[in-house]
C-alpha cells in the first residue's frame, strides 16, 4: 500500500499534472504527427528525396537542440523565478535567453551555409548507387539553403514559447502550435505535389512551407504574449533594456553552460550514431528516417512528461517545498514510465504498417518496420531516462545531466556503434537493437541518483 501511495496520485494530482502536460502533448503530437504526413508526402516523391531530406533535418537537429540547450539554461531560472513570484528574474532570464539564441543563430547559420554539403556527404554511402547518392546530395543541398531561411523565427519561438511554459502558460504555445502545422500541411500538399494549380515543387515545396509555418508560429506567440503583458507582467519593459545583473548571468552561464554543451553534443552524438548506421547503405538511411517519424509521434508523451517535470518539480522548488517536490517527481516519473508500456505495445502491433505507406523498396520497408519495433521496446527506457534527465535538470545539476547524458553518449553508445558498424559483419537490426539497449545502464544510474536527491536545490532563494 506505501509503494501504491509512492507511485501513484489522486485524481487531483493527475489534473494538475494533465493541465500542464496535455497542451504539450497536443502540440508535440500535432507536430509530429504532421511532420509525419509531411515525411510521407516526400516519401511518396521517393527514396533520394526522402534520404535527403532526412539527412538535412539530422543536421538541423544539432542547431535546434543547441537552442533548446541554452534556453534551458536559463528556464531552470525562469521556472523557480515565476514559483517565488519574482517577475524581475523571469524578465531577466527571458534577455538572457535572447543574447544567446541569437549568437547561437548567427554561428550556425555560418557553419551550415559554409560546409552543408561536406556535412551531408558524411552520410552518403553505397557500393553500386553512385546515382541516388548524387541524387539524394543535390536535394539535400536545395532543402538545407531554403531551410536557412526559417531558424530565424524558430530561434524566437522557442524563446517564447519556453518562457511561457515556465510561467505556467502552455495553452497559447499549444493552439500557435496546431495553426502552424495545419499551414504546413496545407502548403506541403499544394506545393510539394503542385496542387490547386500551384508550382510542383517537391523537395523545395516541403521547405517552404515548413519556413512559412514558422513565421506563422513566432508571430502568433510573440503578439499574444504582447497584448497579454496583464498576464505576463515580464514582458513589459523587457526590450527598454538591455540590462542582466552580473551575478544573475555568472550563475546561468554556471549551470547553463553545461546545459547547452550537453544538447549540442547529444545531437551531435545522434547524428554521429546516424553516421555510423549509415555506412550500411543509403537503405538504412531512408528506413531510419521512417522510423524515426513514426516513433516520435508516440514518443511525446514521455516528451511532455519530461517538460512537465521541469516545470512543476522546479516551481516546487523554487517555493522551498522540497519533500513535495520529491514525491511529485517520483509520481511523474512513474505515470511516465507505465504510459509508454502501454504505448510500446501499441506501436509493436502497428509497426509493419506504417511503412506501406511510402513509396520505396522492400528491403527498406522491412528494415523500418523492424527499427520501429525496437524503438517501441525501448520505449519505457527512454521514458525512465528522459524523466531521470529533466529531474536532476530542475535542480539545477546540469553537470551531472551532462556527465548523464552526452558523455555516456559518446564514451559507450557511438564507440559501439562505430565498431559494430565498421569491423563487424552483424546485421544492421541486431546492430541497431545493441545499441539501443545499452541504455539500460543509464536507467541503472539515472535511478541511484534520482533516489539520493542530489537535485533537490533551490536556486532562487536570494533576489538577483
Amino acid at each position: 500500500m506505501n509503494l501504491r501511495k509512492k507511485l501513484f496520485g489522486d485524481r487531483a494530482f493527475y489534473k494538475m499534472v494533465l493541465t500542464v502536460a496535455v497542451p504539450i502533448m497536443i502540440q508535440n503530437g500535432i507536430t509530429n504527427f504532421v511532420g509525419l504526413l509531411d515525411n510521407i508526402m516526400v516519401g511518396r516523391v521517393g527514396t533520394e528525396q526522402m534520404s535527403g531530406i532526412a539527412i538535412v533535418n539530422q543536421l538541423l537537429l544539432v542547431f535546434n537542440l543547441s537552442i533548446f540547450g541554452a534556453i534551458s539554461g536559463a528556464g531552470i531560472f525562469c521556472a523557480q523565478f515565476f514559483g517565488c513570484g519574482d517577475q524581475k528574474g523571469v524578465r531577466h532570464t527571458f534577455r538572457f535567453k535572447l543574447y544567446i539564441c541569437l549568437l547561437l543563430l548567427l554561428s550556425g547559420v555560418l557553419i551550415l551555409a559554409v560546409f552543408g554539403k561536406n556535412l551531408i556527404l558524411m552520410y552518403l554511402h553505397g557500393e553500386g548507387q553512385e546515382s541516388s547518392l548524387t541524387a539524394a546530395l543535390q536535394y539535400g543541398q536545395e532543402y538545407l539553403w531554403i531551410m536557412l531561411v526559417g531558424l530565424l523565427p524558430f530561434v524566437m519561438e522557442q524563446i517564447y514559447t519556453g518562457t511561457l511554459r515556465e510561467c505556467g502558460e502552455t495553452m497559447v504555445p499549444m493552439k500557435a502550435g496546431v495553426i502552424a502545422v495545419l499551414v504546413n500541411l496545407v502548403l506541403n500538399w499544394l506545393l510539394i505535389f503542385g496542387s490547386l494549380g500551384f508550382p510542383k515543387l517537391g523537395v523545395a515545396g516541403a521547405a517552404i512551407a515548413t519556413v512559412i509555418s514558422r513565421y506563422v508560429q513566432a508571430a502568433i506567440v510573440m503578439i499574444w504574449t504582447h497584448r497579454h503583458s496583464e498576464r505576463m507582467p515580464f514582458i513589459a519593459g523587457v526590450y527598454k533594456s538591455i540590462g542582466i545583473p552580473g551575478g544573475l548571468v555568472g550563475n546561468i552561464l554556471r549551470k547553463g553552460t553545461p546545459l547547452m554543451i550537453n544538447e549540442v553534443l547529444w545531437s551531435a552524438g545522434m547524428a554521429m550514431l546516424m553516421q555510423c548506421y549509415s555506412v550500411r547503405g543509403l537503405s538504412v538511411v531512408a528506413a531510419l528516417n521512417i522510423s524515426t517519424t513514426i516513433s516520435n509521434v508516440f514518443n511525446v508523451v514521455f516528451i511532455a512528461m519530461g517538460s512537465a517535470i521541469s516545470i512543476i518539480v522546479g516551481q516546487l522548488l523554487g517555493a522551498g517545498k522540497m519533500d513535495e517536490a520529491r514525491e511529485t517527481d517520483t509520481r511523474l516519473i512513474a505515470f511516465s514510465v507505465f504510459s509508454c508500456f502501454g504505448i510500446g505495445t501499441i506501436l509493436i502491433i502497428c509497426a509493419p504498417l506504417f511503412p506501406m505507406m511510402y513509396n520505396t523498396t522492400l528491403e527498406v520497408k522491412t528494415l523500418a518496420a523492424d527499427f520501429i519495433r525496437i524503438a517501441a521496446l525501448c520505449m519505457p527506457l527512454a521514458a525512465f531516462m528522459h524523466a531521470s534527465y529533466f529531474t536532476l535538470r530542475s535542480g539545477g545539476k546540469t553537470v551531472v545531466t551532462f556527465l548523464f547524458d552526452s558523455v555516456f553518449l559518446w564514451c559507450v553508445s557511438i564507440p559501439l556503434a562505430y565498431v559494430l558498424s565498421r569491423f563487424t559483419g552483424m546485421p544492421i537490426v541486431p546492430l541497431y537493437l545493441c545499441c539501443q539497449l545499452v541504455d539500460i545502464i543509464k536507467c541503472i544510474i539515472g535511478f541511484i541518483l534520482v533516489k539520493k536527491g542530489v537535485w533537490i536545490n533551490n536556486l532562487v532563494d536570494t533576489k538577483s
